[in-house]
């Protein structure tokens, strides 16, 4: 299931590369909410063209095609490193202690291993596709308005490839984690139980409520 977590931070190498690395994540984030919010507008043109002018947006299918990596791709690491992705904790959510964070350096070591593979076969259907020599530095394009495809492409080899980064940072975490025995390692996400995430959200929306007034 997916659950809702806190990063802690510290002076630490190890933190200050998570935060800086969050920074990046938080814009890709935002800028796969910005191609969500253009496809909305697009949509909207697109409908309101073909009901009232008779001609609905040209190429609507084009763009959705160019923008799904930007949906898809672009947040993967951010919600990584929040601990948004959907999991099945029945079992890790009863460990403490160095048997959890074994647990979690596993899973999270397979999970990098992955997504390795995923980078390099991303890469390689991103070759196929670029080309200097061609118009457009494109060997294929859209069907309809002939929008380079290369772009879509290039754009899944690097979000796997910050996802990575972030899976590595969290390695690296676990592993400090499973040295030292702490119960609250940083650059990590570390699971709330029901209550403590009640807990948060009513001293957020308390605090909402204070700055309204």
């Amino acid at each position: 299931m997916a659950g809702s977590s806190s990063v802690l931070t510290d002076n630490s190498l190890l933190s200050r590369l998570d935060q800086r690395l969050f920074k990046l994540e938080g814009l890709l984030a935002l800028i796969g909410g910005l191609a969500v919010f253009s496809l909305m507008l697009m949509a909207v043109a697109s409908v309101g063209g073909r009901n009232f002018l008779g001609r609905p947006l040209p190429g609507y299918v084009d763009w959705i095609e160019q923008a799904m990596p930007l949906i898809a791709f672009v947040g993967i690491a951010y919600t990584q490193r929040l601990g948004g992705h959907i999991r099945m904790d029945i079992l890790i959510g009863k460990l403490k202690g160095r048997p959890l964070w074994i647990a979690e350096f596993t899973s999270t070591l397979v999970m990098l291993l992955l997504m390795i593979l995923l980078t390099w076969g991303s890469w390689a259907h991103f070759e196929r596709s670029f080309d200097f020599s061609s118009p457009m530095w494109s060997r294929d394009s859209s069907m309809d308005i002939g929008i380079p495809l290369w772009p879509a492409k290039l754009l899944a080899p690097i979000a796997f490839f910050i996802i990575c980064i972030r899976l590595s940072l969290q390695l690296w975490g676990y592993s400090r984690a499973i040295r030292t025995g702490t119960l609250e390692p940083v650059a990590v996400p570390l699971i709330e139980d029901a209550a403590t995430q009640a807990a948060r959200e009513a001293e957020h929306v308390s605090g909402l409520e204070e700055d309204k007034q």
